[in-house]
């Protein structure tokens, strides 16, 4: 019984995938103007964060709006269909739960943000315009 659902439930999502992917790019915000040298200073920061992410995950398509909306270019690693990137997640993170921002700091401590709204709260806190 639990193959049934499970396959069940993949048919949906590989039904779903493409319609997605499309209404993400169709919905993707443009991207905020900011002066040269501030999003050279944006791009700087952006290098201490990786997204851990599914491709289709709606979560992940939340927080990858926000990074467009914010112009903001943070490393995606997908820990789905990528082995190393996964195991990178557990041992860090503790889980694989996505989406996952790790977030470096100046003296390479590494904190993993889960939950959607926690790391659009954050983007927005360290990259909004003032």
């Amino acid at each position: 019984m639990r193959a049934v659902i499970r396959l069940f439930f993949r048919g949906i999502r590989l039904i779903l995938t493409p319609f997605m992917l499309v209404a993400e790019k169709l919905s993707t915000p443009a991207p905020v103007k900011r002066e040269p040298k501030e999003q050279l200073k944006v791009d700087k920061a952006c290098q201490q964060l990786v997204l851990y992410q599914f491709l289709a995950c709606p979560f992940c398509i939340k927080v990858r709006k926000e990074i467009a909306r914010l112009g903001l270019r943070i490393e995606k690693r997908d820990a789905q269909h990528n082995a190393a990137h996964r195991a990178e997640l557990e041992a860090g993170g503790g889980r694989v739960k996505v989406p996952c921002l790790r977030i470096e700091n100046e003296q390479a401590e590494v904190r993993w943000l889960y939950e959607s709204n926690d790391i659009m709260a954050y983007l927005q806190q360290q990259f909004e315009l003032k």
